[in-house]
């Protein structure tokens, strides 16, 4: 009987072993020596290239991390003399990394590494927000203000390059971070492969900064021993601190309120029967009637504005405002001015528009005896604050009719919206007088191109615009020129002021009164380096009656302010006039 032996597979090797996910099988080990074995050949046959190589990689890594560490946070303080210093993190990063072994070591670097290009990239983003708004970054609230950047570059120079501004953008914060952090473990070995001489330099450096530190050695006035990059850290860590305790402060703050529970009947009682008319000019700050090349052009405009109001029995009294925005953000100049709180940033805004706190036009509404309505060419989505600022009506860039053609981010000229506004309800027959909120967007950024008169009879659908903004200056001549955006801001502020005081002159009557002012001052290429936050502000009105109640206010008569003339703040504004026209508080919230 034959016998049957059981076939037995051999055991496998591990050369012929099966490739499983996540693990290198011999073929691909391998191929990866073989590259290896390949890269270490051409080192071999072409020793300069490697060297060349491996010395610009290395100054590379040393540049990349000592101008990250020395970077200040605004463009005018980026000069050369800021990067001829001893940043003490560099110092204690060398100590800490010749005292770690390999693996330790690399994961150090390579985080501080990446945790620096974060920082780095905080900072170029504080330089962007200081040169428009006056202030830096704020890890906690400006990520939206992000979004309406984009915005802004693709109504000036269009969607594409807005798109691929982005896309750039997104792509340079992570390679900056990426590229620190590999810079970083370079350096760290650098210095572990040189571990003598590395920890004399350490000790030398170190010796260097405390000596400069302790007699104040400076170069070109700056001191040579700094703690920059520790500094742009904890400043940033104290803003995120300050804006969590500051939103509780806020929200109490705001429940406050000296006129919250005054009836209605009490409100403005010497407003009744007049059409009162709050306006906001885009941008209109201090700078545009006192920098030598703008004041020009924007006091003529003004002087002459004051005298054909006069021929028309207008009179005016105007003094200063300190807004609490700079450079954009201008809903929350509008928020303050008519909520009488100071709301700086978008958690305050957030925080003061979802609750009741009386807004200067909703106290118009709370009499019951007027009719409230807000002209709002800048609005192109959904506006739920109206509520809260106590309009009845509002008329958004959808609702006004415009058929024209847009100029840059305003989506039509001031001469149009005010023309609109005359037609849709300051011209119309009514039982009740009107309280309206109107903003105008024709000086806003990047004032190009700027709009110009026509005929108020033929101005229409807006139509006869078309030639005019084809034929003005392009948005991308003017963005990055500052000599040549203050020209074209000042033009704007005549263009926004020739278009409201006209429209005044035709159309006021005994009953109107105007109330102007501008939300904030234009960024600081054109209103310049420690510019003020004033804003210019206006009362005119017919009735001799309306500017007598402020002449305790000893406001400059005209629609130009004197230089000495009064400075309140913003915030103080709404208060200061419901007094004036016979408001009687009754507080609630903290004043009960």
């Amino acid at each position: 009987m034959p016998v049957i032996t059981p076939f037995r597979r051999p055991p496998r090797t591990a050369d012929d072993a099966p490739d499983t996910p996540g693990t290198p099988g011999p073929a691909r080990l391998e191929a990866l020596r073989s590259r290896l074995a390949h890269g270490r050949t051409r080192r071999t046959r072409h020793p300069r290239a490697a060297l060349v190589v491996r010395r610009v990689t290395t100054a590379f890594s040393a540049i990349l991390v000592l101008g990250a560490l020395l970077l200040p946070p605004t463009l005018a303080a980026l000069e050369p003399s800021r990067f001829a210093r001893i940043p003490a993190e560099a110092v204690v990063a060398a100590v800490l990394l010749l005292c770690l072994p390999r693996g330790p070591r690399r994961a150090a670097a390579a985080l501080a590494g990446a945790a620096l290009g974060a920082l780095t990239v905080l900072n170029l983003l504080d330089m962007g927000f200081t040169e428009y708004l006056g202030r830096g970054f704020n890890l906690v609230l400006d990520w939206g203000l992000l979004d309406d950047a984009r915005s802004y570059v693709a109504d000036s120079v269009g969607g594409a390059a807005a798109a691929w501004a982005a896309v750039g953008a997104v792509a340079l914060a992570v390679l900056l971070v990426v590229l620190t952090a590999l810079a970083a473990v370079r350096l760290g070995e650098l210095l572990a492969a040189h571990r003598e001489r590395a920890a004399r330099g350490a000790l030398m450096a170190a010796t260097v900064w405390m000596t400069c530190a302790a007699l104040g050695v400076q170069t070109f006035g700056v001191p040579v021993a700094t703690t920059n990059a520790s500094r742009a850290a904890e400043a940033q860590a104290h803003r995120v601190v300050d804006t969590l305790r500051d939103e509780a402060a806020f929200a109490r703050e705001a429940e406050a309120d000296r006129f919250g529970a005054t009836p209605g009947p009490e409100l403005v009682p010497d407003l009744r029967g007049k059409d009162v008319v709050f306006t906001f000019v885009e941008s209109y700050g201090r700078s545009a009637i006192e920098d030598p090349v703008m004041a020009p052009g924007v006091g003529r405009t003004l002087d002459a504005s004051t005298e054909a109001l006069a021929k028309a029995g207008f009179h005016a009294r105007s003094g200063w405002l300190t807004s609490a925005t700079y450079g954009g953000s201008s809903w929350l100049g509008h928020s303050t001015f008519l909520s009488g709180l100071w709301v700086d940033n978008q958690q305050r805004y957030r925080t003061v528009t979802a609750g009741d706190h009386l807004t200067l036009t909703k106290a118009f509404a709370k009499t019951g005896d007027w009719d409230t309505v807000g002209i709002m060419p800048g609005v192109r989505k959904a506006w739920p604050e109206a509520d809260w600022y106590g309009l009845d009506t509002v008329y958004d860039a959808s609702g006004l009719g415009y058929r024209g053609p847009r100029f840059s981010w305003s989506t039509m000229p001031d001469q149009y919206a005010l023309e609109a506004f005359q037609r849709l309800e300051h011209g119309r027959k009514r039982a009740r007088p009107l309280m309206a909120e109107v903003v105008l967007t024709s000086s806003h950024q990047p004032w190009a191109p700027v709009p110009r008169m026509v005929g108020w009879d033929e101005v229409g659908d807006g139509s006869v615009y078309e030639g005019i903004e084809a034929s003005g200056v392009k948005a991308s001549d003017v963005i990055t020129d500052s000599a040549r955006s203050k020209e074209e801001y000042g033009r704007s502020i005549q263009y926004s002021v020739t278009s409201l005081t006209q429209w005044l002159e035709r159309y006021g009557t005994d009953d109107t009164v105007l109330v102007f002012l501008g939300d904030h001052q234009p960024i600081a290429r054109v209103s310049g380096d420690g510019a003020s936050r004033d804003v210019p502000v206006s009362v005119v009105a017919r009735d001799p009656k309306v500017l007598d109640a402020i002449d305790d206010w000893h406001w400059t008569e005209g629609l130009k302010p004197a230089h000495d003339a009064p400075v309140w703040r913003m915030s103080s504004f709404r208060d200061r006039f419901l007094t004036a026209y016979g408001s009687t508080p009754h507080p609630t919230g903290a004043g009960d």
